[in-house]
This record gives structure tokens, sequence and C-alpha cells, in this order.
């Protein structure tokens, strides 16, 4: 997750005040990162998939549903398509200050260790403390498709962010079809077999297939039993655990177009930082604009699809069909909605008691987003307090307030003494090869400067 918005000036597009642009990117930062642990908090806490399948715990409450339900609308890969688009926009802003200090020759450097280094960060997230780690994924894409296209005009950059999305959609449309067909084979070969028929290999193996389908998507209790045993053991039992999805995720997951989902998001944050958009630059017009079709597009079709999976029982096509088929359309477009209203708060400089400490959340985003893990990690797994599978879903955001709290309490009063996040700290040193300031210089801090970047 990059925190380069707290840069240096930098002429992106019309003069503005660097303050300005700064509090904008970061407190969107510090939005998208709080809502991103409203969709997390169920991989630290419940079952994997129950996402999709919330009816797999038994019989929910009708509250619980509907509160599954809004999640789904309005966060559900929502924040991470802000979160991805900052990262995006963080590669503009950290090479584009280089160049403008003389160091663009530097540039390219400084770009591959820094993504180096994230990459191992979230290598260690992933393997010993969460299999939901995002870092592996975004130093990855960054350094196999960004830096080359720095310099591309906004245009250019939105229209190639679509095209990503666009391919991913495709891509799961194929995978769509093929599931479809699967089922609708094995149905066939299932029928043949009650009637006494000899299968072919074929079929054989289409049974297979989809009982192994089936198995995931409909875990009996006894799975779901293994799965409480092992997330309530030691560490070292959780860590083989999270080892075993952290591979799949970091490998396989990744190279069948898993890099879309990032990608496409990463390359439209820079053509927006580009155009002024995630810097609050633009006419109020615009915001607003992007507010009403945003939300316009987004909320219903989310709402549609997820009406219609809960509708079907949460049936495995069903919820491909429905949540996965336009899921990118309604992310991307209820995303760019969100970020709108927030950027519009900003640019006329009202709820600062809110914004200020969401800009501050931004600032120190990847010290905030490990030690979110760590937070969880030791309320729900057997080496804290063990309290996976336990809590019903709606006593989930009772944990997600408590640490939305920490994370705004803690992060503004952290920046008052120093320059960036412990961990900024230590991605910014490791990256230069050498030991950044860290405290604040009382007299920048009086005069009310903001801490430039390592």
């Amino acid at each position: 997750m990059e925190t380069t918005a707290i840069a240096e000036s930098v002429p992106l597009a019309e003069p503005v005040q660097q303050r300005d642009r700064i509090s904008a990117v970061d407190t969107l930062r510090g939005f998208a990162l709080l809502g991103i642990l409203a969709m997390n908090i169920t991989s630290f806490a419940l079952y994997e998939r129950f996402d999709y399948r919330p009816i797999m715990l038994g019989n929910m409450s009708k509250g619980n549903l509907i509160l599954w339900a809004a999640r789904f609308v309005l966060f559900d890969g929502k924040m991470r398509a802000l979160f991805s688009m900052l990262f995006g926009a963080g590669v503009v802003l950290l090479t584009s200050r280089l160049e403008k200090r003389g160091e663009g020759a530097r540039s390219a450097d400084i770009f591959l260790r820094r993504n180096l280094w994230l990459l191992a960060i979230g290598v260690i997230h992933g393997f010993f403390l969460w299999w939901g780690d995002i870092l592996y994924t975004y130093a990855l894409t960054g350094l196999l498709f960004l830096y080359p296209c720095r310099k591309l005009s906004a245009r250019k950059l939105i229209g190639a962010g679509l095209a990503v999305l666009a391919i991913g959609s495709v891509y799961f449309g194929v995978r769509y079809e093929m599931r479809k067909q699967l089922e609708q084979r094995a149905l066939i070969a299932k029928a043949m077999e009650s009637a006494g028929k000899q299968l072919t290999d074929e079929q054989k193996e289409d049974l297979k297939a989809r009982q192994r389908s089936f198995e995931r998507w409909y875990p009996d209790q006894a799975a779901l039993d293994k799965d409480n045993a092992e997330m309530r053991s030691g560490y070292l039992t959780v860590m083989k655990r999270n080892a075993a999805t952290t591979m799949d995720v970091q490998s396989t997951s990744y190279y069948r177009l898993g890099f879309c989902d990032a990608l496409g998001m990463m390359l439209i944050g820079m053509g927006l930082l580009s155009a002024g958009f995630l810097s609050a630059q633009l006419p109020w017009r615009v915001y607003v604009w992007m507010t009403v079709i945003g939300y316009g597009i987004g909320l219903p079709v989310g709402v549609l699809s997820t009406w219609v999976a809960w509708r079907h029982g949460f049936d495995i096509l069903a919820i491909m069909k429905w949540e996965f088929l336009p899921y990118d359309l309604q992310r991307l477009t209820t995303a760019l909605g969100h970020a709108s209203v927030v950027l519009m708060i900003v640019k006329a400089g009202a709820l600062r008691w809110i914004t200020r400490p969401l800009a501050a959340v931004g600032q120190t985003a990847l010290s905030n987003y490990l030690g979110t893990s760590v937070i969880c990690a030791l309320i729900f797994n057997g080496y804290g307090f063990g309290l996976f599978g336990k809590l019903q879903f709606y006593k989930l955001f009772y944990v997600v307030a408590g640490v939305w709290a920490l994370n705004l309490i803690v992060s503004p009063i952290w920046l008052k003494h120093f320059q960036f996040g412990p961990v900024e700290w230590v991605w910014r040193s490791l990256t230069y090869w050498k030991a950044q300031p860290m405290r604040r210089v009382r007299a920048a801090t009086e005069a009310g400067a903001l801490p430039a970047e390592a």
C-alpha cells in the first residue's frame, strides 16, 4: 500500500496548494483502509467462503442476513478498489517527485527496491500472520506492470485499466460457463449411475470434480469443526494453515489472471490522479456527477446481485452469475461514488473532526494494516483469545469498531511526534539503505508542515 501521497509538491495538473492534495489522498486512503476491515473481519473470524454463502453456518437471523447484504453492497470489493487506485496513484507521486528533484535517473532503482521490500513484507505477513495479505499482490503487480505506465496520459491509463478489468470479467465468464457445463454433465452422470448404467472415465472425473467443488462451497459440520479446531490451536497449527492458503493466493491464483483485480484499479488510480480527480482539484460538478452516476449504477446492481443470490439460496451457480459476473461493474462504480463523497467533504473543508484522523490513518496505512492483522489474529486465533467461529456475525462489527477507534486515536498522536508510521520508517530505511530521520522537527510541526516522504 503506497504512502507516497505524503510527498513534496508534484505539479500533476493545475497548480493547487499541496497540503490540499495530500489531505485529499491521505483522507481517502484512511477511509479505504478502515473500510477494508469491514470485509476482512470475516476472514479472521469465520470460515472460508462465508462471505458468499452466509447460510453455511446454519439458520442466520434475518437481521444478520440484512447486515451481510448491506456489507456486500457497500463494502465488498469497493474498499479494495479504492486502495488499489491509491497504490497506483502513489506510483505517479513517487516517480514524479523524484524527477522534479532532478533524480529521475534514480527513480527506477528506488521504485524497484521499494516494491521488492514490500513484496518481502507481504510474504512474511501472508505466511506467518494472515493468509489474506494484499501487499504481495500489490508489490508484484507494481514490479511487473506499473513503472512503464507512469507517464501515460490520464485517458490512456483509465482506458487501459478498464480493459484489464474487462479481461478479468471475460475470464470469469468463461469459468462460469465451464462450471455450469460441469454441473450439467455431472447431473447426467449422476442420473446414469443411479440407473445402474456404466460411466465413462470422463463422467467419473466430472463427478469427482463436482464433489470437490461441492465440499468447498457446502462444508458439512465435520469440516466446520475441523476449521474450528485448527484455528483455535497453537501458533504452529494456524501458521501451517495460513501457509497452505497463502501459497495458492501468491502463486496459482495470481497467475490465473488474479492480478487483473489489482492491476485494473491501479491503472485507473494513476489516471484519476493525473487528471486531478483524486487530489480534489476538479470542479464540484465533476464530483457531484460522479457520485450520482457511481451510486446510480453500482448500488442497484449490487442490490440486485445480492437479492437474486439470496433468493436462490446462495447456490454456487447463482453466486457466480449474479455476484461475480457483474462484480467489477458494481464495485468500480460504487467505489467512485464513495471516493467522490469523501473528496467533496475534504474539498469543502468540512467534518475536520473525522477527516484529520482519517488522513493520519492514511499516512500510516502500512503500519495500521499490519497492526490490524496482529490485533485480529490475537483476538480470533488459538494462540490469543481463540474466538474463531464463536461470535455471531453482527458481533464482529464490535471488533471492527474497536479497531477503527484505535486507528483513529493512535495515528494522529503518533504523527505529532514522528514523521512516519513505524513500519513505514523501516520500509523507507530499507529502500534507501539508510536510517531515515524519524522524529518530527519541532519548527516544521509548529508551522503545520506535513512530513516529507523518505
